[in-house]
């Protein structure tokens, strides 16, 4: 799945994964050298973090109910589509209508 923020710039590879606790959101990361995990793209603060995955989520839950055979959410996969979305101010979603949250 990606973002487009303004129509001018994207960050791909956003993940929904299912996790023991629900699905949640995975931001795009780079495998190091000691196996771990950083991410390469992600929000600086809570309040922007709360509103991508809301955001993403609705997203992801509209394209899993629009599929016609209902599967869920993948089990540690990334979201159906590789949605990108377009217009509107802030940060957009595919519905592209979504304003950023004030700073």
């Amino acid at each position: 799945m990606s973002i487009v923020f303004d129509q001018c710039f994207v960050v791909t590879d956003i993940k929904v994964i299912h996790g023991p606790k629900g699905l949640f959101v995975s931001m795009p990361s780079k495998k190091r050298k000691d196996g771990t995990f950083k991410d390469i793209a992600h929000p600086l603060n809570n309040q922007m973090r709360q509103y991508l995955e809301e955001k993403v989520l609705s997203v992801y839950r509209q394209q899993v109910a629009a599929q016609p055979s209902s599967q869920g959410a993948a089990s540690g996969g990334a979201a159906p589509g590789g949605s990108s979305p377009g217009s509107g101010g802030g940060a957009g979603s595919p519905s592209g209508s979504e304003e950023a949250p004030p700073s």
